[in-house]
C-alpha cells in the first residue's frame, strides 16, 4: 500500500528573506571584506619604522712605514623616529578611512535590501494579479455558457456569443501572462536573496501589509543619523582634512638616530648621532595643494549628498502620501462601486433589461479598478522601500 508524503513548501516573510540575503549574499560577504581590509590599514598606518642595520667590512693597509694592516669593520644602527604630529595625522586618516569604509558597506547593504524588498513585493503584486486575473477568467467562462445556452435556445443573438468569446480569449491571455509575470518576478527575487533561497519557496506577507512611516519631519531630523550615505560622506571629509594636516606635517624635517662602531687595526671609535633631512628643494607645495583640493571637494561632496537626500526624501515621502491617498480611495469607494455595478449589469441581463455589451462594460471597469488599487498598493510599497533605503535602517526598525 504506497503512501503520498506532501512535503510543504518553505514559507518566508521579509524579515527572513533579509537576514537569508544578508547571511548569504556573496556580494555583501565580498563587500564586508573591505571593512577588515580598513581595519588592517589602521594598523599599518600605527605601525613604528624598522631600524636599519648597516654592515661593512674591509682590509685597512698602513702607507706609511710601519703602519699595521689588518681587518677593518663598520657596524651602523638606524633607527627612523615616527614623529608624533606626522604619526596622529596618518592613523587619524586611516581610522576615517576605516568609517568611510564601514558606512560604505551599509549603504551596499541597505541597497541590497531595497532591491531585495522591492522584489518581494513585486511578487506579492504579480500572485495578487494572477489570482485575480484567473477569477476573472472563470467568471468569464461560466458568463460564456450562458450566453451560449441562450444564444442555442435563441434568447439571445449569436453576436454575443461571438463578443463573449472574443472577451474570454482576452481574458485567458491577461491571465497567462500575469502567470509569466510572476514566473519572472520569483526567478528575480531569487537573485536579489541568492541561491540559498530554494526554487519552491512560499511567501507569507500580503501585498496591502506595507508598514507605516513617521512624518515627515521626524524623518527629515532621523536622515543625517541614520544615512550611511551621509555618514560615509563626513568620513571622506574628515579623512581630506587628516591627509592635508599630515602633507602639511611632512613638510618637517625628518629625523633619524644612528649609532656605529667602527674598527680598524689601530683603534676602535663609538658613535652616537642624529639624521635630520632638511626640506631645501622639496617644499611638498604640490601634494600639499592636492591634498587641500581633495578637502575642498569633499566638502562640496557632502553639501550635495545633504542636499540631494532631503530632495530624494520629499519626492518619496510625497509618492507614499499619493499612492496611500489612492489605496484608501479605491478602496473605499471606486472599487465597491464598480463590484456594484457589475452585479446590476449582470442582474439586469438575466432579467432582458440589458444587453451583454453592458455587462461588458462593466466587467472592464471593475478591473481597470481592481488593477489600479493593485498598482497603488505597489506604489505605496515601492515608496516605503525607498525611504527606508534612504535612512538605511535594516527592516524599517531603530
Amino acid at each position: 500500500m504506497g503512501a503520498t508524503l506532501a512535503v510543504a513548501q518553505p514559507e518566508f516573510d521579509l524579515p527572513k528573506l533579509e537576514a537569508l540575503a544578508l547571511s548569504s549574499s556573496r556580494a555583501v560577504l565580498s563587500a564586508r571584506d573591505q571593512i577588515t581590509a580598513a581595519r588592517y590599514a589602521v594598523d599599518s598606518a600605527g605601525a613604528f619604522p624598522n631600524p636599519e642595520l648597516e654592515y661593512l667590512g674591509g682590509t685597512a693597509r698602513s702607507r706609511g712605514a710601519g703602519g699595521t694592516t689588518g681587518d677593518a669593520r663598520s657596524v651602523i644602527l638606524t633607527q627612523p623616529l615616527d614623529m608624533p604630529w606626522r604619526r596622529t595625522a596618518r592613523i587619524g586618516a586611516a581610522e576615517a578611512g576605516l568609517d568611510a569604509t564601514t558606512a560604505a558597506v551599509r549603504s551596499f547593504e541597505a541597497e541590497t535590501l531595497a532591491r531585495l524588498r522591492l522584489r518581494y513585493y513585486e511578487v506579492l503584486r504579480r500572485d495578487v494579479e494572477l489570482s485575480s486575473t484567473r477569477e476573472d477568467a472563470a467568471a468569464m467562462e461560466s458568463v460564456r455558457s450562458r450566453i451560449a445556452l441562450r444564444v442555442k435556445t435563441g434568447e439571445a443573438p449569436r453576436f454575443e456569443l461571438i463578443k463573449a468569446d472574443a472577451e474570454l480569449l482576452n481574458v485567458q491571455k491577461v491571465a497567462k501572462a500575469a502567470g509569466f509575470r510572476g514566473e519572472q518576478a520569483r526567478l528575480q527575487l531569487q537573485q536579489s536573496v541568492g541561491g540559498a533561497l530554494p526554487a519552491d519557496f512560499t511567501l507569507s506577507g500580503r501585498l496591502r501589509d506595507v508598514p507605516g512611516l513617521p512624518p515627515l519631519d521626524s524623518l527629515r531630523n532621523d536622515l543625517p543619523r541614520t544615512s550611511q550615505d551621509l555618514a560615509r560622506a563626513r568620513s571622506e571629509m574628515v579623512r581630506a582634512q587628516h591627509l592635508l594636516d599630515l602633507e602639511r606635517r611632512l613638510r618637517w624635517p625628518n629625523v633619524a638616530l644612528r649609532a656605529g662602531i667602527d674598527e680598524d687595526p689601530d683603534m676602535r671609535a663609538n658613535k652616537l648621532g642624529v639624521v635630520v633631512s632638511i626640506p631645501l628643494w622639496d617644499r611638498r607645495s604640490g601634494p600639499v595643494g592636492e591634498a587641500s583640493a581633495q578637502l575642498s571637494r569633499a566638502r562640496h561632496a557632502l553639501a550635495a549628498q545633504e542636499f540631494l537626500l532631503a530632495q530624494q526624501l520629499e519626492i518619496a515621502f510625497r509618492q507614499y502620501e499619493i499612492a496611500q491617498a489612492q489605496v484608501v480611495a479605491l478602496e473605499s469607494g471606486i472599487l465597491k462601486q464598480a463590484e456594484a455595478a457589475v452585479k446590476v449589469a449582470e442582474a439586469a441581463y438575466r432579467f432582458g433589461e440589458r444587453g451583454f455589451l453592458d455587462v461588458l462594460d462593466a466587467q472592464r471597469v471593475f478591473r481597470a479598478a481592481r488593477a489600479e488599487l493593485i498598482s497603488a498598493r505597489y506604489e505605496l510599497a515601492a515608496a516605503w522601500v525607498e525611504i527606508e533605503r534612504l535612512r538605511a535602517i535594516p527592516g524599517g526598525k531603530e
